[in-house]
């Protein structure tokens, strides 16, 4: 079983920034096997549509760090973990811009970056970024149409209906070939047959404490991906599913392992990772709970 961790990016984590590259190269040496960040561009005040479908935004989302550059300063400080983005909200950004970012993080890493984007929640965050919240999911498969383009050609360009990217020289391309491992989250038809057609991999959630049918649910909603790649002539079995284990305040570092097992053994899924921002208040009581994790899950 590999097992990873968020690095701290949000709320009081937040004012610890300077301590992102410590936080990397210990939970490394600790035996994580993958380093992830999220992404929020604003929290809004009134917001037309609060995060998980309810009414309001976590106060952890008012303070947050740039995803890529938290993974720029893991990059030079550790030389094994996988460093994903789950999720970057890829409509929001220009594909020259993101490709730019990403490529630079790949060749920091040596080619250990994975590509997580999702087409996020927030009318506001649309409206930040000055792009239409309308058709996203058009907007998403452009943007990731441009970025193949971007990665695997010389001179690269895209112009697609909502999306385009004038020819241009892109000598400079990513470690990982033909481009970086492309994972989209999303739990709702059309965001699972997008994973079977097109990407790597997927990025489902695992809540704890969470219902003890959750093994069986995300088997079924696997079923749909594995589907949707046949119908594409893809073969399933090249794409991954890798977990992201979202923890309730108060949890047990315990009931975190139990919940982990379970849904493994329920699943066979077996790359997970824990985001600790409800449960622990500092960079240390990360570190100390990840690790207790880890020693659990041996």
């Amino acid at each position: 079983m590999k097992v990873g961790v968020s690095i701290p990016q949000h709320g009081v984590h937040a004012h610890e920034g300077y301590r992102v590259a410590e936080f990397a190269a210990e939970m490394e040496r600790a035996g994580a096997d993958s380093l992830w960040v999220g992404e929020r561009l604003i929290a809004a005040t009134n917001p037309k549509v609060g995060y998980g479908g309810g009414p309001t935004i976590p106060d952890e989302f008012n303070s947050v760090l740039d995803p890529f550059l938290l993974l720029g300063m893991a990059a030079t400080t550790t030389e094994r973990v996988r460093l994903g983005t789950n999720v970057l909200i890829a409509p929001l950004y220009r594909p020259a811009l993101l490709a730019r970012s990403l490529t630079t993080i790949d060749v920091a890493s040596r080619g250990r970056l994975v590509a997580g984007f999702g087409i996020g929640w927030s009318p506001e965050e649309y409206d930040a970024a000055g792009v239409p919240f309308t058709k996203r999911g058009i907007r998403l498969e452009e943007t990731l149409d441009a970025l193949e383009a971007i990665w695997t050609t010389d001179p690269a360009s895209y112009t697609g209906s909502l999306v385009s990217v004038p020819e241009h020289r892109a000598e400079l391309k990513p470690v990982q070939r033909p481009r970086p491992p492309i994972h989209l989250a999303g739990f709702t038809p059309a965001s699972l047959e997008r994973v079977g057609r097109r990407a790597d991999g997927w990025l489902p959630v695992v809540p704890v404490p969470g219902p003890p049918e959750w093994g069986s649910r995300l088997r079924e909603l696997r079923t749909v991906v594995d589907t949707a790649a046949e119908q594409a002539d893809r073969d399933p079995a090249t794409i991954e599913t890798i977990l992201r284990v979202n923890v309730r305040a108060g949890t047990p570092t315990e009931q975190i392992a139990e919940t982990i097992r379970r849904v493994a053994d329920d699943t066979a899924f077996d790359d997970f990772f824990v985001d600790l921002m409800y449960v622990a208040d500092s960079y240390d009581s990360t570190m100390e709970t990840v690790i207790r994790l880890l020693d659990l899950l041996r």
